[in-house]
């Protein structure tokens, strides 16, 4: 299609992407998309492509594109107040609205909710509140957080240190001091390939005690994970394995941090990732579930005993000195209250668990025979499907084959958008709730042709 603009000239010529290779997109070495509109799981771009977004953006619009009752709620809000600050007390019927429904929706033990923008900085507010927490109880040594290899929790500073990714660390000088990592549950990528489930729970645990061994307990303030790993490979825990690190983090008194930007609100077929593990969390980090992404807004879940202390040292202190001029901003707080009403009226988690189990099952039909497929894994509507050269001794493809995102190419060019995961050939899917069992049906038969089409019918 023809276009009598410049939109796309100044694309290249202005416009600095996100995880995108600079010179390659400035030089135009590196297609370009410009998205036009949204109804449900797809998305049209200015030329009139149609795709199934089996991505949900990034993992982020669960609710579909299009929902007019979002946008109304926006406008209706813009017109009344279109912004006010959240400090000193103040606040909006949104904001307020909100943070009653999440503590109403909260695992149990919650308390209050501290409104952001986005996953990466709950997750720095986080940090300070743990520290903040340690301060008041007279603990100034205990401030170490540990993390996981290949956990995501964002890509600045202190949350990209808390990443555990080559490509969020390499070249930025990440991660600063008092950031630690321990085994990442990723049970097939093991390295002891004669580990049951239960041997390799025991091994993560022993890990873990040696790094706070190490370290020594009187140092190390909180833990951090996500339910099930996001952008580190899509990847549920082994069975016990969070009853397993609590246990550990209960005896050394370590607070921990629930990583539920990709989890919360429903994408495993539960309300939290939380619940679904067993996970008795300090604080939560929510976020794109929130609004499904029609608006920026993030979350701390602040618990009731980390909450007592907050409380102590104001007392002590004077006001606590941490804020956003967009805290609880009263547009992404209405598009919030929307979002989650609607997730209830259409019962939103239900289909996420049925239908993510039945997504799973066809890509496993579609797939998961053929001779290079390793893995098809997944939780809700959250699954992926791991390439292998060799899947009888699991020998991983060479890097420079890239045979993630070229199978992710191929299917793109079959109209389905799946997205090739980091530190490894990992095709993820996580697509909107509204996902029906037809969309299911399209993205696995596409995927097979994909498949097909990069490592042949039955294997390279």
């Amino acid at each position: 299609m023809l276009h009598n603009d410049e939109l796309e000239s100044w694309d290249r010529e202005t416009f600095f992407h996100p995880s995108t290779h600079l010179a390659d997109f400035a030089r135009g070495d590196q297609p370009q998309r410009v998205i036009k509109t949204g109804r449900g799981v797809r998305i049209t771009d200015r030329d009139g492509n149609s795709f199934l977004d089996a991505f949900a953006g990034l993992y982020c619009v669960n609710v579909g594109y299009g929902r007019s009752e979002i946008a109304e709620a926006i406008a209706e809000q813009a017109r009344e107040l279109a912004y006010y600050h959240a400090y000193v007390g103040h606040g909006t019927e949104a904001s307020i609205t909100l943070a009653k429904m999440i503590l109403d929706r909260a695992p149990p033990g919650m308390s209050k909710v501290y409104f952001g923008l986005g996953g990466s900085d709950a997750n720095t507010t986080n940090v300070k509140l743990v520290w903040y927490y340690n301060n008041v109880l007279g603990r100034p040594e205990k401030k170490k957080i540990i993390s996981r290899w290949r956990g995501y929790h964002g890509s600045g500073l202190v949350n990209g240190s808390l990443t555990g990714l080559k490509l969020f660390h390499d070249q930025f000088d990440l991660p600063l001091d008092r950031f630690l990592h321990t085994e990442a549950p990723y049970y097939f990528r093991r390295t002891d390939l004669d580990q049951t489930e239960e041997q390799f729970v025991a091994h993560c645990v022993s890990e873990l005690q040696a790094l706070i061994a190490r370290e020594g307990a009187d140092t190390i303030a909180a833990f951090i994970g996500e339910p099930a790993l996001g952008t580190g490979g899509l990847v549920p825990p082994p069975a016990g394995y969070w009853p397993a690190i609590q246990a550990v983090l209960d005896e050394h008194d370590i607070l921990l941090i629930a990583d539920e930007v990709v989890t919360g609100f429903g994408r495993l077929g539960a309300m939290f990732g939380s619940d679904f593990y067993g996970m008795r969390p300090d604080i939560i980090t929510i976020a794109k579930g929130l609004t499904s992404a029609y608006a920026p807004l993030s979350g701390s879940i602040v618990g009731d005993r980390v909450w007592a202390v907050l409380e102590r040292g104001c007392d002590r202190f004077g006001p606590f000195g941490h804020g956003w001029t967009y805290s609880a901003h009263p547009l992404g707080a209405a598009a919030g209250v929307a979002n989650l009403k609607l997730i209830d009226e259409l019962d939103l988690v239900r289909n996420a668990g049925d239908v993510g189990a039945y997504l799973k099952r066809a890509l496993q039909d579609a797939v998961g025979g053929h001779a290079n497929v390793g893995e098809v894994r997944g939780e809700g509507l959250l699954c992926a499907v791991e390439f292998v050269a060799d899947r009888g001794d699991r020998v991983f493809f060479s890097p420079d084959r890239a045979v993630g995102p070229r199978v992710n190419a191929a299917l793109l060019a079959r109209g389905v958008i799946a997205r090739a995961m980091p530190q490894g050939d990992i095709l993820g899917f996580a697509p909107p709730f509204v996902l029906t069992r037809a969309d299911a049906d399209e993205i696995a038969g596409k995927l097979a042709d994909a498949v097909a089409e990069i490592l042949g019918p039955s294997g390279s």
